[in-house]
């Protein structure tokens, strides 16, 4: 029997590989059992933004001894285990979410692991959160999120908030990443919330 909490993690095509890389990072340090998938427009942005050559997991989690928590699958792995109602999950997160795979998501388009995960997380009453990071927003995009979020889906956008004084692009980046992990109820030491003060 497992009791290791489990997430998934998909980084689709939009900008915020920095985002997906922090998320990761921050749920192997809080012992999670990562079930990570990436698109090829994902993983392109994963080489434009943080210089990778494909999907390095002992970046992603921080340590080589991190790395053996993360399980990567194919994006085109249609049967794949975290494709099944069946894999038991603690959640999965998009992120970054480009405005395809919210389209995706809600419409229940399975074309590709990243989208079947999303929709089997919907079907089974999991939590599933998009960080989607495109601006502006179109009228498609705003009915999907509509679409996304009556079908079960939480909406977050990449907006990260500045009364914590931040002072750097790292500080931006964990207050979006813990937002995240509060969404899907991991624990962190990010000093992010109102009213408390910075340690």
């Amino acid at each position: 029997m497992t009791t290791s909490r489990r997430i998934v993690v998909g980084i689709s095509g939009a900008s915020g590989a920095v985002y997906a890389r922090r998320t990761v990072e921050l749920l192997v340090a809080a012992g999670v059992e990562v079930h990570l998938v990436v698109s090829p427009v994902g993983q392109r942005l994963v080489h434009d933004e943080l210089g990778m050559e494909g999907v390095d997991l002992e970046t992603f989690a921080g340590s080589p001894d991190g790395a053996a928590r993360i399980t990567l699958h194919n994006f085109r792995d249609v049967g794949s285990s975290i494709a099944s109602g069946s894999f038991r999950h603690d959640g999965m997160i998009v992120v970054p979410c480009s405005s395809n795979s919210l389209s995706s998501v809600a419409h229940g388009a399975q074309q590709n692991l990243l989208h079947r995960a999303a929709a089997v997380t919907l079907k089974e009453r999991r939590r599933l959160v998009l960080l989607h990071r495109e601006m502006p927003l179109s009228a498609v995009d705003i009915r999907n999120m509509q679409l996304a979020t009556e079908a079960g889906a939480i909406i977050c956008p990449a907006s990260p908030g500045f009364y914590m004084l931040p002072r750097t692009i790292d500080d931006l980046v964990d207050f979006v990443v813990a937002r995240l992990l509060d969404l899907v109820g991991v624990d962190h030491d990010l000093a992010v919330r109102w009213g408390e003060s910075k340690v």
